[in-house]
């Protein structure tokens, strides 16, 4: 677990940590110059978790 995920108020449910820990990423991927990624889900499928963390780091900036 991230110190910021920890420290966060509680979240509603898993989905809400999952877009939390999207913005982190992003973030921290911004700082480091990039901007451009690709979205591999390993099979899993784009729902639930899955889509809240690229929606996450989608709303900081990234462009999948």
């Amino acid at each position: 677990m991230e110190k910021e995920v920890k420290e966060h108020p509680k979240f509603e449910n898993k989905v809400a940590v999952a877009g939390f820990v999207g913005k982190i990423i992003a973030q921290r991927a911004i700082e480091k110059g990039i901007s451009k990624v690709v979205f591999d889900r390993n099979g899993f499928l784009y729902h639930g978790r899955v889509k809240a963390i690229s929606d996450g780091a989608r709303e900081t900036g990234l462009d999948f």
